[in-house]
């Protein structure tokens, strides 16, 4: 038996181990990983092998090493560091994959770093199984040796590389937001505000030292970025040192409810710094809505001059044989907004099948009647008409006639807008604008007095747009009906309790709360209808009522909802989209499918404060190359 052992020993090496291992001269090819291992020669280097294999899996369990890209720009060059940071013997090239795999490998040295090539087990990982480590899932065949790979040398030796994956929750390489940097900075900063108040971190001098270095340091890294292109190349690492630094302030604070604290009342002065900012942001908003630009008045003034400097033969409109023609198509518009009411006729000449058969009556101000008129004097609208008034030329419009007008001018009414001599007024500073007690706001109300010898009219405020050719609203049958509107209660607000005093017996006893409104801005009203039912009348009738405002407050949406309650034909909601003027979220395919769009609101396209989003809609029908406006500063 004992001489068996040594014959067997020679049948290994002399007939098993050439057919195995030799297939060129000392080393053979591993077809599982394309390196060259050493082959053995001897039984006592077999045995030797057999250990240094043991200690290699061992290793792998408890790693020594670690291996990670040493360029993040190049994915195919890997070497190998020790946990204390020396550089290994061997750094191996690795031969480039698909553009998916990633190859590295582990190499096991003695102690004193003398390179074992010969007693090394290689092992490669292709892919990691996780996405999180930068990694992907190894290949068929690998699995358990990448996984044991992963799941030693990358989660204990990463963090000292610099490689550490951030704290969660920080998620300093999260998102794909274009503000996503600068939230984590500021998130940071809130987190280092609070420790730097915490009694406990005072304790730390040079940790409160530091973090207030980098707090300063990233209030200026943050400077007035809103975008993360806009910070400086070096963000992401003092993301990272920063987010180290608040490691340290975590592990050092022991009592959590402190810092529960501290963030609850930072959360409650947040709140009301932004209940403030809100209420300040209303009232800064109201201001620029009722206030007219630079660039418009000095249109209107330089209008106005140029048109006193004309001679009487040159200060007439074109076309005025058509205004009182009932086969044509008429429009009303009300307005002391020389560009508003230009964009109005612009945008509706320009989509009209035939512009000629169209016929625009302004009416405006006695301040704004030569600049208005001026303005289409310079630039014609096509080969539409147009006709301009000026409203203090109505003499049948007065107070004796009017009720709304003697309010207008009444002193409580004065008192309660500017609230003078402790008026009672409404805290609704929507209501405290111009307009409100301007009576070129109350005309839609006397159409028939204005145009006498008509039958239909469009009516369009001035700050709308027309988007499609309109002449298909004089075809409409308005069943009897005087007004034709969009209606507005798809929202549960846009309805009769909504404008009006339903506390009040006259209105809660005449009409129903959850009746549904309607928009005044691009209205088809049916002037026979009108003075068989006598609507004026029923106008003056509710407005001596609300004499002292307790049936709604200031407007014409509210008496109008009156004047033509179950007098209204409701229109497609096509023909009319509104909220340009308050609400970003307009549907894109509503506007683009409107045949009218209405900024109503406070963010008027005219404004700085309007919304560039819907401003291109209005200013296609600007000619900013006009010479007035380029005098005036008036821009896109």
């Amino acid at each position: 038996m004992a001489r068996r052992k040594p014959v067997l020993f020679l049948l290994c090496v002399t007939v098993v181990a050439p057919i195995v291992l030799p297939i060129t001269p000392g080393f053979v090819a591993n077809s599982d990983f394309g390196d060259e291992i050493p082959v053995l020669s001897s039984r006592n280097e077999l045995e030797t092998l057999n250990v240094l294999s043991q200690e290699s899996v061992d290793a792998v369990r408890e790693p020594t090493w670690v291996v990670y890209p040493e360029n993040s720009s190049n994915s195919d060059h890997v070497s190998a560091k020790s946990s204390n940071g020396v550089d290994a013997s061997t750094t191996t090239e690795m031969p480039l994959g698909q553009s998916d795999q990633h190859k590295s490998r582990v190499l096991s040295e003695d102690s004193d770093g003398t390179n074992l090539q010969t007693k090394t087990v290689i092992q490669q990982v292709t892919k990691s199984e996780s996405k999180d480590d930068g990694f992907q899932k190894p290949e068929m065949g690998q699995e358990n040796k990448a996984t044991a790979f992963k799941k030693s040398t990358f989660a204990t030796e990463s963090v000292e590389q610099g490689r550490q994956k951030p704290e969660k929750g920080s998620n300093i390489d999260s998102g794909d937001m274009p503000d996503a940097k600068i939230r984590q900075f500021r998130d940071q900063l809130i987190r280092a505000k609070v420790f730097l108040s915490l009694a406990s971190s005072k304790t730390y001098p040079e940790f409160i030292r530091d973090l207030r270095v980098q707090v300063r340091d990233i209030e200026c890294t943050l400077g007035d970025a809103t975008l993360d292109s806009e910070l400086p190349k070096n963000a992401h690492e003092k993301l990272k040192t920063m987010e180290q630094t608040l490691l340290k302030g975590k592990q050092i604070q022991e009592d959590c409810s402190a810092v529960v604290e501290k963030l609850r009342a930072s959360y409650q002065s947040a709140e009301e710094q932004v209940r403030v900012q809100k209420k300040q942001e209303l009232f800064l908003t109201q201001v620029a809505a009722k206030t007219l630009p630079r660039g418009l008045h000095c249109l209107s003034l330089h209008l106005t001059t140029q048109y006193y400097s004309l001679d009487s033969s040159r200060q007439q409109l074109q076309h005025q044989q058509r205004l009182e023609d009932p086969k044509l198509y008429h429009y009303a518009l009300f307005s002391d907004n020389v560009l508003a009411t230009a964009v109005v006729v612009n945008s509706t000449v320009f989509h009209a099948k035939n512009p000629k058969n169209h016929v625009f009556h302004v009416v405006t101000n006695r301040l704004n009647y030569a600049a208005m008129k001026m303005w289409f004097l310079a630039n014609l609208p096509g080969n539409a008409a147009i006709q301009i008034q000026n409203v203090e030329e109505f003499t049948w419009l007065n107070s004796s006639y009017s009720p709304v007008l003697k309010q207008l001018g009444s002193q409580s009414m004065i008192d309660f807008y500017f609230r003078l001599h402790r008026a009672k007024s409404d805290g609704n500073l929507k209501f405290r604008n111009p307009k409100y007690l301007s009576i070129l706001n109350h005309l839609r109300f006397y159409l028939p007095e204005i145009l006498p010898k008509l039958s239909k009219v469009v009516f369009l405020d001035d700050d709308v747009v027309v988007q499609k050719d309109l002449t298909s609203l004089w075809t409409i049958d308005l069943k009897g009906k005087v007004n034709g509107a969009v209606e507005t209660c798809g929202e549960s607000f846009h309805r009769f309790d909504r404008y009006l005093n339903f506390s009040n017996p006259l209105i809660a006893e005449n009409f129903d709360p959850r009746a549904c409104g309607w928009a005044f801005g691009m209205n088809v009203f049916d002037l026979d209808e009108w003075r068989k039912q006598n609507i004026t009348d029923i106008y003056h009738h509710w407005q001596t009522l609300n004499e002292d405002r307790l049936l709604w407050k200031l407007g014409t949406l509210p008496p109008g909802l009156i004047t033509f309650w179950k007098r209204t034909y409701p229109l497609h909601p096509a023909w009319h989209v509104l909220g340009l003027g308050y609400n970003p979220n307009v549907n894109q395919q509503d506007i683009e499918g409107a045949a009218v769009v209405h900024y109503n609101g406070n963010m008027k396209p005219w404004l700085e404060i309007g919304m560039a989003r819907y401003h291109n809609y209005w200013s296609k029908y600007v000619n900013y190359d006009q010479v007035y406006l380029r005098d005036c500063s008036i821009n896109p």
